[in-house]
């Protein structure tokens, strides 16, 4: 690299920090941002543009599986790496949240966990969010794996659960991998099922979400919640 180059690429980085901390960069500048530090010696600008374009986005990049962004000309093994940890960083912050406030306090915040934990995932997980009585989150727990079209639930296991963390609320969520699918019969009787299962208790399901292509539907806005 040239000493002009070196001087271009250390002065548009500067500016790009600049940028960053007044609050008015893109999303391929953030992208471009981030790349800077895990290739520091290289132009990433066309990189960053390219990944934009290719994946739909930086919530799309984010949640990609590692050995869909390796493939990626360009990006190696620890930029991959590197941009699932971000990932990481953010259910980290978004969990966090959703541990000290009631969910409906935020519910962008729920929101974006959600859709951030499954968006991307190549077979469908079906987790559970036991919260307390004021709806904070208790846990998160990963109930079952399934495969692309189904993953099982167990009712028996998900009261035990309820009554051993003391849970007086309790959110469904699953995937879909197939893009822009929402609630299926299945899940519309499974919904029901848990709901008349948990009353008696003094357990109120709160929702169903299903998360399809980053999307986020909810089954009591949908009404499949009676």
């Amino acid at each position: 690299m040239t000493d002009n180059n070196t001087n271009f690429q250390a002065g548009h980085r500067q500016r790009l920090r600049q940028k960053f901390l007044d609050g008015n960069l893109a999303e391929y500048e953030l992208l471009e941002l981030l790349l800077s530090f895990v290739i520091p010696r290289r132009d990433v600008r066309i990189l960053a543009r390219g990944m934009i374009q290719k994946f739909g986005g930086l919530h799309h990049i984010f949640t990609a599986p590692v050995d869909e962004l390796v493939k990626y000309p360009g990006i190696g093994q620890n930029c991959a790496v590197f941009l699932k940890a971000v990932q990481q960083a953010m259910l980290c912050a978004y969990k966090s949240n959703l541990t000290e406030s009631p969910i409906f306090h935020d519910n962008a915040t729920l929101t974006n966990y959600c859709r951030m934990l499954l968006a991307g995932k190549t077979v469908e997980e079906f987790h559970v969010l036991y919260l307390d009585k004021e709806m904070r989150l208790i846990k998160d727990e990963q109930h079952s794996v399934g495969s692309v079209a189904q993953s099982a639930v167990y009712p028996r296991e998900i009261v035990k659960q309820a009554l051993a963390l003391n849970a007086r609320n309790i959110v469904l969520l699953h995937n879909h991998p197939t893009p822009q699918t929402s609630f299926s019969d299945a899940d519309v009787k499974v919904t029901q099922l848990l709901k008349n299962i948990l009353e008696p208790i003094d357990i109120k399901l709160h929702d169903h979400y299903v998360i399809s292509d980053g999307i986020l539907y909810s089954a009591r806005a949908m009404f499949l919640i009676s």
